[in-house]
C-alpha cells in the first residue's frame, strides 16, 4: 500500500464519524492526536511519551474504558513539560462521542502498512492528508489553501540556500517552509554536502514561522516534525507586538490571510509607519521590514488584487515597498486556483535594498490570468501552466523574452497611475463572458453537499423538537433556534 492509498484509507474513516457530527477539520485534528502517538512508536521517539499513554495503551483497551483513557491522555499530555507534547496536546479535546468509533479508528491506524509508509516518507503521508482536507468543499480548510504546485514554483524561483534564515509569518500548516527545506535538500544531496554544524542549522534554525490559530498550529508542528524540521513555530499574531521582534530574515515566503482584522481593528504594532485594518497590507509592511537590508534578502508573497490598487494608505504602503525594496516581478494568478470561488490573487517578488529609497526602477508583470482555463478539482493547476513565467523570470535579459503575457513598467509609469500596481493584464476582446464561470459539475456537487447538510440540520431540529413534550413556541431552547437559523442560511446559499 503506497502513501496515496493510505491517505485515502485514513480519509474514508471520516465516514465512521459522521454520526458523531464531526467535521472534516475536526477529523484531521483528531487524526493528528492519534497519528502522533503511532508515528512516535514507528520512528523510535516513543520514549518522550509517558509509558501509560503510549500507542499500545490505546490498542489494548476498548469501550468506555478506552474513551475515558483517551480523554485523560489528551488532558495530561497537554500538561507535560516536553515542549513538543505541549504544542500538539495543549487544550486538546476529543470530538468523538461513541467509543466504538474511536476503537475503529485506532484499529484501522494500527493495521496500516507502516513499513511502506516510512519508506515513502511519513511527512509526505501527512501532507497528503492536509491536502485532502483542503480539497474537500465541506471542510472549509482549503478556502485559501495555497496549491502545492504554486508553492513549489515560488520556492524554485526564490531559491533558498543553505545557511539562510527562512520564515513564514502566516505559516498555516507550514507548507512553504517544508517546500523550502525540500529545495535545499535537493541542492545539497539531502544535506550530505554540508558540515555537521550546517546540518544542525538547517534542522533547528533555518525554517521558522508564526501561526495564529491553535488547531492549525498543531497541524504545522506535526507537519514539521514528520519532515525532520525542528525550527520555531510560534503560536501568536504576527500583527501584534510579537511581530516586532521577527526580523533580519534572508527569505520570507507566505500567503497571508485575506480580509480585515476582526471588528475592523488595526494592527497592534508600534513599529508600523502606516496604520490600516487591512490584514494583507499590514502583512506586506511586516514582510519588507523583516528582511535583512543587505540587497540579497528576498520575499515572495501571495496577495489579493485589492492590495495592488487600494488608495490612501494602500498607495502609501506600495510606495514605501518600492522605495525600500526592488519590486522586480508580479505574477497575476488565474482565478479558481484557490478553493473559494472568484478569488483573484497575485505573487509579489521583491528584494530588500541596502538603502530605504529608490530601489524599484522597473516592475515586470506576467499575466497568467487572461485566457486561462477554469481550474478546480476536475482541472487541477499543474506546473506546465507556469513554464512561460519561469522562462521569463529566469531569463538573463528579460527584455529579450517574446511572450505577450510578459510586460515591463517603469517606476515613473507606475507613479503616473497613482502608484497602482493593478497593471499588466492583457486586454482581449475575444474573452467570453463565460470565461471565468465555475465548472458546472463542481458547482452542482457543491450545491448537493450544501443541501445534504441542510437536510441533516433539519432532521436534527425535528428530532430534538420531538424529544420536547410541550408544543414548539418561540420559547424553544436557543440551541434549536440556532439550528433553525443555521439551516436557513445553508438553504439560502
Amino acid at each position: 500500500m503506497n502513501n496515496r492509498e493510505i491517505v485515502q484509507k485514513l480519509w474514508n474513516l471520516c465516514n465512521v464519524l459522521r454520526d458523531d457530527g464531526i467535521t472534516y477539520h475536526q477529523y484531521v485534528t483528531e487524526l493528528t492526536y492519534l497519528l502522533f502517538l503511532k508515528m512516535m512508536k514507528e520512528t523510535g521517539y516513543e520514549y518522550m511519551i509517558p509509558e501509560k499513554y503510549r500507542w499500545d495503551s490505546l490498542v489494548t483497551k476498548d469501550g468506555i474504558e478506552l474513551k475515558e483513557h483517551y480523554q485523560q491522555l489528551l488532558l495530561d499530555l497537554g500538561k507535560e513539560e516536553n515542549e513538543l507534547l505541549k504544542q500538539i496536546y495543549t487544550d486538546a479535546t476529543s470530538s468523538i462521542r461513541e467509543p466504538k468509533n474511536l476503537e475503529k479508528i485506532i484499529q484501522s491506524i494500527n493495521d496500516l502498512d507502516w513499513y511502506n509508509a516510512k519508506q515513502e516518507g511519513l511527512g509526505d503521508l501527512y501532507e497528503g492528508l492536509l491536502e485532502k482536507n483542503a480539497s474537500e468543499v465541506k471542510s472549509g480548510a482549503g478556502q485559501y489553501f495555497t496549491p502545492r504546485v504554486l508553492i513549489d514554483v515560488i520556492v524554485e524561483l526564490v531559491n533558498p540556500e543553505p545557511g539562510e534564515r527562512c520564515h513564514d509569518p502566516a505559516a498555516g500548516t507550514f507548507g512553504f517552509m517544508i517546500a523550502a527545506d525540500r529545495h535545499v535538500r535537493e541542492q545539497t544531496d539531502d544535506y550530505f554536502d554540508l558540515s555537521q554544524e550546517e546540518i544542525e542549522f538547517q534542522k533547528y534554525k533555518a525554517f521558522s514561522g508564526v501561526e495564529l490559530v491553535r488547531d492549525t498550529h498543531r497541524l504545522a508542528t506535526m507537519n514539521a516534525l514528520l519532515h525532520d524540521i525542528h525550527g520555531e513555530i510560534l503560536l501568536g499574531d504576527t500583527l501584534s507586538s510579537l511581530g516586532e521582534s521577527l526580523k533580519n530574515y534572508d527569505v520570507i515566503l507566505t500567503n497571508p490571510p485575506f480580509g480585515t482584522k476582526k471588528g475592523g481593528e488595526r494592527a497592534t504594532r508600534t513599529d508600523f509607519t502606516f496604520t490600516t485594518s487591512n490584514k494583507q497590507l499590514n502583512f506586506l509592511q511586516h514582510i519588507y521590514r523583516a528582511l535583512k537590508a543587505n540587497g540579497k534578502a528576498r520575499a515572495a508573497v501571495v496577495l489579493p488584487d485589492n492590495v495592488l490598487f487600494e488608495g490612501g494608505v494602500g498607495a502609501d504602503i506600495r510606495r514605501d515597498l518600492m522605495d525600500k525594496c526592488n519590486l522586480h516581478t508580479i505574477l497575476r494568478l488565474p482565478t479558481g486556483i484557490f478553493y473559494a470561488q472568484g478569488v483573484k490573487t497575485n505573487v509579489l517578488f521583491f528584494n530588500r535594498g541596502t538603502s530605504d529609497v529608490g530601489n524599484t526602477k522597473e516592475v515586470w508583470v506576467y499575466d497568467l490570468r487572461t485566457n486561462m482555463p477554469s481550474f478546480g478539482k476536475r482541472n487541477p493547476l499543474t506546473k506546465e501552466y507556469f513554464e512561460g513565467f519561469i522562462k521569463a523570470y529566469t531569463a538573463e535579459d528579460r527584455s529579450q523574452v517574446k511572450d505577450e503575457r510578459w510586460n515591463v513598467f517603469t517606476r515613473e509609469e507606475i507613479a503616473k497611475k497613482g502608484d497602482s500596481l493593478d497593471i499588466g493584464l492583457i486586454a482581449d476582446e475575444s474573452l467570453s463572458v463565460y470565461e471565468n464561470l465555475p465548472d458546472p459539475i463542481e458547482s452542482a456537487e457543491e450545491a448537493a453537499e450544501k443541501l445534504e447538510l441542510a437536510i441533516s440540520l433539519l432532521n436534527e431540529v425535528i428530532a430534538e423538537l420531538k424529544a420536547v413534550e410541550q408544543p414548539y413556541t418561540y420559547q424553544t431552547d436557543s440551541k434549536e433556534m440556532l439550528k433553525v437559523a443555521e439551516t436557513s442560511e445553508v438553504l439560502k446559499k
